[in-house]
Parts: structure tokens; sequence; C-alpha cells
């Protein structure tokens, strides 16, 4: 066999086996985490005053979504920082889902002025977080997500805003570092 041909034999195997690896690669099976974050953003939650939105939208953008209730004390307690959080980094749509009823949600979202978007889940919520790795089922439950719809992070109980900041500083995602 001349050198051409043996060339061609190995530019050909190097060429099968970076293909097969593409393709497992994008075979993986989804870890159940991921898979509920694919069902989330399939669901269409109804905001404060009722209507529908289609939480598909939120995809492709980095997120912070935070699970709460108007009767859990961490959860009101982290909420002004949280508006404050969404007033510091608009690019990082941060989003609540509360488990709780449309006219509590809507009263306390006036009463503290909240701007950025609610959804009201109901106890359906339980399930679904259970679902995104809080196995405990506690409140608040946050979740960082990156704009390519993988979670960077959870944080199960209040958060600490010092290390929510790290994390999105520490360049979890190029697209989270560069909000900070």
């Amino acid at each position: 066999m001349n050198r051409k041909a043996v060339l061609f034999i190995l530019i050909a195997v190097l060429a099968g086996v970076i293909g097969a690896y593409a393709g497992m690669q994008r075979m993986k099976p989804q870890t159940l985490q991921t898979k509920a974050l694919t069902q989330l953003f399939a669901q269409t939650l109804p905001d404060p005053a009722g209507q529908p939105q289609p939480l598909s939208k939120l995809q492709g953008k980095p997120l912070l979504i935070n699970f709460w209730a108007s009767w859990c004390g961490p959860c009101v307690e982290e909420m002004p920082a949280l508006e404050a959080l969404h007033k510091e980094m608009p690019a990082l749509q941060i989003i609540g889902i509360g488990v709780d009823s449309a006219p509590k949600i809507s009263e306390f979202a006036a009463k503290l002025k909240i701007d950025y978007p609610l959804y009201v889940a109901g106890s359906n919520a339980i399930s679904v977080m259970r679902d995104l790795g809080n196995t405990v089922g506690g409140l608040p439950f946050t979740l960082l997500v990156g704009a390519d719809g993988t979670i960077q992070q959870t944080y199960i109980g209040a958060l600490d805003f010092d290390k929510l900041h790290k994390d999105i500083a520490s360049g979890i995602t190029p697209k989270l570092a560069a909000l900070n």
C-alpha cells in the first residue's frame, strides 16, 4: 500500500471515530432534572391575573427560577432581595412560581411591588420541585439555569445572595458570568 492510501484510511477512521463520538453525545439520555426542566418549560401557567403564560417563552435565557409561597417566612424575606437582583441584572430573567393561590400571589406582589414575572402553580408545584431535585419539598427552592437550558445550581431554603452572586460571577456558564 502506498502512503496516500494509508493516510486516506487513517483520516477516514479518525472521521468515523469523531462522528461516532458526536452522535453518542447527542444521544445521551437526559438526567431526571433536565427532563423535569423540559417538562416545566412545556407548561402554561397562569399569571396572578389568571392569564395563561407559556413557560416555553423563557427557554434560551439565563434564568433564576424561584419556587415560593406567601405563607413561607424565608420566601417572603428574600423577595425584596430577588426584586433588587432583578433590577441589578436585567439580563438574568427571574421568575417566581407560587405554591399558592392566584389572589394571594397577586396581593403579595402588589404589596411588595414585585416586578419580575410571577406564575401560579398551586400545590402542583410540589411534584415539579421534587422532580427538579428538591426531594424534601422545602421552600423556597431556587434554580439557576443557563441559557443552554441546563440547571447550573440548585438552592433549597433561603438564598445566600453572596453565594448566588459568586455562582453567577464564577462563570458557571459564560452567559451567566457575563451578567455580573
